[in-house]
């Protein structure tokens, strides 16, 4: 993993002209051992910025006389090494484009709760790090770069590919099922090419609806479609210089990847209701848990935007096909929520590891994660027994047996496995297993009906 200091030696600039908001996050994130400095005004704050060395800025958007953006245009012009977090109470996607665009590299949108506001401040600080590795690569530990964990050899074939990728211009495929850290492998790649300095923008293609995708990714001019009551720049832009990594790629409708070969084909792109092109300066790491392939042959993914896309290809593996890592992981996150929720450090029995070791995990790295979080917030012990685990964990079946059934009872087997361990959430389930909602539906309620 990488490592960044100790939360004590982290120095925090919070900047808002609202008392009662600096009281609060000053509060908050004293309580997790940081040290804060608070500043009323964009002045204030840019004379402690000059005295004092900072690691990390977080500041209102809206403040008389000077506002948040200006102190993030300074903070990114003249202090390569302090991350930027953008809190407001007016939010909107051209804000927060923004933002990003002048160096911030978190939007938090008021009112917030204390686990956004931690789970803001570990991501910038995550981000200040892996930007630190990329200019110091002798202080990285190569065979776990950018907060990716493991040591198995897929795992090994997974850190030289980013090692290759990172050296090129190339556009990148990532594949892999849902919760493997697809997104960690598109970070790490980013932080470790010459683009570091430059916005890494994710965007998920399946959470954005298709009408609206375009406009996300390409912005759009005031009027050119009901409620454009004002022009917006887009995620390609705001991407200008690094890199954009498109998330589930696959969800993407035909016309809207004839749109984005053009972009890969020109680099160049154009707002919707605009005809002036605009230039833009983007790799594209791209990531999917579908057979690409498969959807070409099925019409459904353009050939030739799959060609475009996966110059370079990563593959990562199942959790499942990593069992040296499952341990490995799992102490990883008890150590990072023993700190979070100031529990004490744990130990797994060696039934935990069993069972660990033994399940399927559908859902990947992620699905492990969620695990031990659950145990520590529910456990006092400072050792982790086999029943302090999901109990369908420790009563599964490997899939490697039972050959006398059908595929269609292996499937809703599966399907079911995968609801229990997401807590019976369609929607993260139908996500983990490559459906959509309405296919997870009608396939539950073929099994209901003794169809499987």
């Amino acid at each position: 993993m990488v490592s960044y200091k100790n939360p004590n030696e982290i120095r925090i600039l919070v900047v808002d002209d609202a008392p009662d908001t600096l009281e609060v996050v000053e509060r908050n994130l004293t309580s997790r051992g940081y040290s804060v400095i608070t500043a009323h005004s964009v002045g204030e704050a840019t004379r402690t910025l000059e005295l004092t060395p900072i690691d990390l800025v977080i500041t209102d958007y809206k403040m008389p006389q000077v506002d948040g953006l200006d102190l993030v245009r300074y903070v990114h012009d003249n202090f390569a090494d302090i991350e930027i977090v953008m809190i407001t109470g007016y939010p909107s996607i051209d804000r927060a484009v923004k933002a990003v665009k002048l160096g911030a590299g978190d939007y938090l949108e008021k009112p917030f709760t204390n686990e956004k506001l931690f789970n803001a401040v570990e991501r910038a600080l995550r981000r200040l790090s892996e930007r630190r590795a990329a200019r110091h690569p002798q202080a990285l530990e190569l065979s776990q770069p950018h907060g990716l964990v493991g040591k198995s050899k897929p795992m090994q074939q997974v850190y030289h590919a980013i090692n290759r990728a990172s050296s090129t211009i190339a556009n990148v495929l990532i594949t892999g099922e849902s919760g493997t850290g697809k997104e960690l492998v598109a970070r790490a790649i980013h932080y470790n090419s010459h683009r570091a300095a430059f916005p890494f923008v994710p965007v998920n293609c399946g959470g954005i609806p298709e009408g609206l995708l375009e406009s996300e990714l390409f912005g759009h001019v005031k009027g050119s479609f009901t409620g454009a009551t004002e022009s917006r720049t887009g995620f390609f832009q705001a991407a200008d210089g690094g890199t954009l990594f498109l998330d589930e790629i696959s969800e993407t409708s035909v016309n809207m990847q004839v749109k984005l070969l053009r972009v890969l084909q020109d680099k160049q792109i154009v707002r919707v209701g605009d005809s002036a092109q605009h230039k833009v300066d983007v790799r594209i790491v791209a990531a999917t848990n579908k057979n690409l392939e498969n959807l070409v042959t099925k019409k459904l993914f353009r050939e030739d935007l799959y060609f475009r896309l996966s110059v370079v290809t990563i593959n990562v593996s199942p959790l499942r096909d990593r069992e040296n890592d499952i341990l490995l992981l799992a102490n990883v996150f008890a150590d990072q929520y023993a700190r979070e929720l100031d529990h004490p450090t744990v130990q797994f029995s060696p039934n935990a590891i069993r069972v660990l070791k033994d399940y399927y995990w559908p859902g990947n790295v992620r699905e492990l994660q969620n695990v031990v979080q659950r145990v520590m917030i529910m456990s006092d012990s400072e050792i982790i027994e086999a029943h302090d685990l999901p109990s369908l964990m420790k009563n599964s079946v490997p899939y490697d047996t039972g050959n006398d059934r059908t595929l269609a009872q292996v499937e809703i087997e599966h399907i079911q496995n995968v609801l229990a361990s997401v807590n019976g959430n369609k929607t993260r389930a139908a996500q983990i297993l490559g459906i959509d909602r309405k296919t997870l539906r009608e396939k539950l309620k073929a099994s209901h009906n003794g169809e499987a």
